[in-house]
């Protein structure tokens, strides 16, 4: 039930995967067992998630009686539901036909009638309800788009098989489209199905069961949670809404109840009917007796932040009965006035999220433009303006949190998105950004991401001010990174001779690679803005003077662009997109190949490597390697990786030039183990092209065998072999360990093994039934095999090693070699 996607990815794989957790639940004892549960729930799942519910899939046509069954409390023989599991085996049945439902809307339409009768019964009432409730709604949805009724399917309590198979009428239908079943209330998310049940009326006794079975659900509904509560409200009232013959008072008892709830869930499900039927449901005494009480509640000195901002939320998308303006646009309610949102205004001591939402809702009283009136507090516009200037005094404070800067941005952005077009709010709001970016220039990226959200309403003459500011400072100045960071947004083609000064005073102290790019950045931005005049002066002082070649390089590729370009032409160089189409210039084109050179580009392997056979001269183990190459490639690099610490990291291999047909030859890679033990290189590749370009690349892994760490021992003396040998075999006790090894034999016998495989690490031999074998594995193990009697299909081989880890690999070695021949 985890991963349906995974585990069934197709619809075959689903339907086997249902029909065998049906058959493990047919098979399981009369007895109470815990897996009935889990089984009903896995082969929902698989059919509903693997996509294989339908009239064609046997699975289906047999889980959906059996869950009918179970819902219903029916006697499915056998001892099938034992007496203490019936009540959750119930429950659990209606989960799984509510998934189903949801999956197939309409799937239950035959059922209505049995459905209905159940909730009068005893059994569970939660998901009796729920289901019940969700297939009358998507009943009354699919039903109204083919211009149908109910007729009696309300009142119809036989199961839609009947003894036949099951009905897919209503499914096949409907497209399976309907609005999501998540609680909500905006108008936009309102269904094409929903709106079309205005378009036929039912009859009088269609209209009567259904105003009956619509009651029962409500009746039953103080039994359920509150979260389900707000699903079945939900449900009910928007399978209703404008659904003719209906009125909406039925819900009325329900509003009694919920108009004073403490339930979030509730609260919520109660403006989502509000929503639905407006002043059809709600009188305007309900509607200023919900925000008289959202108001008050949102005020509460003791709420968790996360139901201060809901019942926030709540009043900024309050649905009002009458509201005015366009539809869509953005205001306050009309009963929600100053005085009743004096204790709601944003306070710098409250929290960010909590000030932003209280400023957004103080925003939308100013929109208002109430004149204020004499003797009476401030009008909510001068509260908003001190508020914004309490908020620009924090975020100026010396080394103040980042946290007070970003609070200061989002209020002012939210202002401007509320307010915008009103010159009495945003003309001062402009002069005091100027004023915090005079006392605190590092908030220059923060300003840089506020021009970018803005609209140009607001944007242009904030450009304006902030570019007065950068420029009425001396080149000198401490914070000059920041005003060129801002320079090279704010700057255009006004102004441009006390631009250029003050670039031309700050040149003199970029001394920098930082202050350079930001130097040259602000250039660029001069260009795209098509000012010309002394800006040629001062790239020829920038690519004379300054101190770092790349800034002396785009300094000179500057001055050549605006001296051989014209204005269009000038602006598609310097645009963001170096597509082919969009080049306008040799230069420009001639530069991007310099680039791409000197960059490391990805390309496939053109190189191939094998391992031959390993030296065993020196202290270490060598690996040979032999590579061939598919194109010429020049100053060839292998690099190798060993994952883990198994062994010490290894040196780069050079090759100075590959050519195909050539042969090369073979390289030598020293392995440092540090245990004795197999392991896997990753290989990366670094090479150049015959075009000149570098490349990188990833080779297939090459793998460390165990044969790969045999070291000989040096030679003993001659004579003194045996003595040797038996000195190393009973070093190796008490502190290694021994063991016995049957080792095959092919048609070369015992020498032919030896010869081929041990002929550098023997130390006895009495050939052809008798060998001694001493291997040394680095960095400081040892190997001891001794080689006697042999048969004609294998030999008995005794080992010893003072490294209990060699002994499983020394076996797998041993019993391979016969293969190997």
């Amino acid at each position: 039930m985890e991963y349906p996607a995974q585990l069934w990815p197709d619809v075959s794989a689903a339907e086997v995967a249902a029909t065998s957790l049906l058959d493990t639940l047919v098979l399981l004892p009369p007895r109470p067992s815990a897996l009935r549960r889990p089984l009903l729930l896995a082969a929902t799942t698989a059919l509903a998630a693997g996509g294989s519910l339908g009239p064609t899939s046997g699975a289906s046509c047999r889980l959906l009686p059996l869950l009918l069954g179970l819902a219903a409390g029916s006697d499915l023989g056998r001892g099938f539901v034992p007496a203490s599991e019936q009540r959750p085996l119930q429950a659990t049945a209606c989960e799984c036909l509510r998934e189903l439902e949801s999956c197939k809307p309409g799937l239950l339409g035959g059922s209505l009638g049995l459905l209905r009768g159940l909730l009068g019964q005893e059994g569970p009432v939660q998901p009796l309800s729920l289901l019940l409730a969700l297939a009358l709604r998507n009943t009354l949805v699919l039903q109204s788009r083919v211009g149908a009724g109910l007729g009696g399917l309300l009142t119809d309590k036989v199961p839609p098989t009947g003894g036949g198979p099951w009905d897919w009428t209503l499914v096949e239908e409907g497209d399976g489209r309907l609005q999501p079943q998540a609680p909500s209330w905006p108008a936009a998310e309102e269904g094409e199905g929903e709106r079309s049940l205005t378009a036929r009326e039912h009859s009088p006794e269609e209209a009567r069961e259904l105003r009956a079975a619509v009651i029962q659900l409500l009746d039953t509904s103080y039994l359920l949670t509150p979260v389900a509560q707000a699903q079945l409200l939900w449900l009910l009232g928007w399978a209703l809404r404008g659904l003719q013959g209906q009125p909406p008072a039925l819900f009325k008892p329900q509003l009694v109840r919920l108009l004073g709830t403490a339930q979030l869930t509730l609260l919520h499900a109660v403006l989502a009917l509000k929503a639905a039927f407006g002043e059809a449901l709600f009188t305007a005494q309900d509607e200023a007796l919900l925000l008289r009480r959202l108001t008050l509640a949102a005020q509460h000195p003791a709420l968790p932040p996360p139901t201060h901002l809901f019942y926030l939320h709540c009043l900024l998308s309050f649905p009002e009965n009458w509201p005015l303006g366009p539809e869509g646009e953005e205001a306050a309610p009309l009963l929600l006035g100053p005085q009743l949102c004096r204790g709601l205004l944003p306070s710098l001591l409250h929290d960010p999220m909590a000030l932003l939402a209280r400023l957004h809702l103080l925003c939308l009283l100013c929109a208002e433009d109430e004149e204020e009136e004499k003797g009476q507090l401030p009008s909510p516009r001068h509260y908003l303006e001190e508020l914004l200037a309490g908020l620009r005094q924090r975020a100026a404070l010396d080394e103040g949190p980042r946290a007070l800067a970003t609070v200061c941005f989002q209020a002012s952005y939210l202002v401007t998105r509320c307010l915008a077009g009103q010159p009495t709010v945003l003309t001062p709001l402009i002069h005091g950004l100027a004023q915090l970016y005079r006392v605190r220039p590092m908030l220059a990226s923060h300003f840089v991401d506020f021009l970018d959200q803005v609209d140009s309403e607001l944007r242009e003459p904030l450009k304006v001010v902030l570019r007065q500011e950068v420029v009425s400072r001396p080149g000198r100045d401490e914070a000059l990174c920041w005003h060129l960071k801002m320079l090279a947004k704010v700057a255009d083609g006004d102004a441009q001779s006390a631009t250029l000064n003050f670039l031309q005073a700050a040149a003199a102290h970029c001394t920098n690679w930082d202050l350079q790019q930001g130097l040259l950045r602000v250039c660029r931005a001069l260009l795209r803005a098509g000012v010309r005049g002394g800006l040629v002066d001062l790239l020829q002082v920038l690519a004379r003077q300054l101190e770092d070649p790349d800034g002396r390089d785009h300094a000179r590729l500057y001055y050549i662009l605006l001296a051989h370009l014209a204005g269009p032409k000038l602006g598609v160089a310097l645009g963001p997109s170096l597509a082919p189409p969009a080049l306008a210039s040799s230069l420009v084109a001639e530069n991007q190949g310099f680039v791409a050179a000197l960059m490391v580009q990805e390309a496939p392997a053109l190189v191939r490597l094998s391992v031959g056979s390993h030296g065993v001269k020196g202290p270490l183990p060598v690996l040979k390697l032999q590579p061939e190459a598919l194109e010429p490639i020049y100053s060839l690099e292998l690099r190798f990786r060993v994952e883990g610490q198994l062994y010490a990291p290894l040196e780069a291999v050079h090759v100075p030039c590959l050519c195909p047909g050539r042969p090369a030859r073979p390289l030598l890679l020293p392995l440092q183990p540090r245990c004795p033990a197999p392991a896997r290189l990753d290989v990366h590749a670094l090479y150049t092209t015959s075009t000149g370009l570098t490349c990188h690349a990833h080779l297939p892994p090459l793998f460390v065998n165990f044969a790969d760490l045999f070291l000989p021992f040096p030679k003993p003396p001659g004579g003194a072999g045996l003595g040797f040998f038996e000195e190393l075999w009973d070093s190796c006790l008490p502190e290694g360990a021994e063991s016995r090894v049957w080792c095959p034999l092919g048609p070369q016998g015992l020498e032919g093994l030896v010869s081929h495989h041990l002929e550098p690490f023997v130390v006895v031999a009495q050939p052809p039934t008798s060998y001694y074998v001493a291997i040394h594995l680095p960095p400081n193990s040892k190997l001891l095999l001794r080689l006697e009697a042999a048969l004609a299909d294998g030999v008995p081989v005794a080992l010893r090693t003072d490294d209990w880890a060699v002994l499983p690999l020394a076996g797998d070695y041993l019993r391979g070699l016969a293969a190997a021949l």
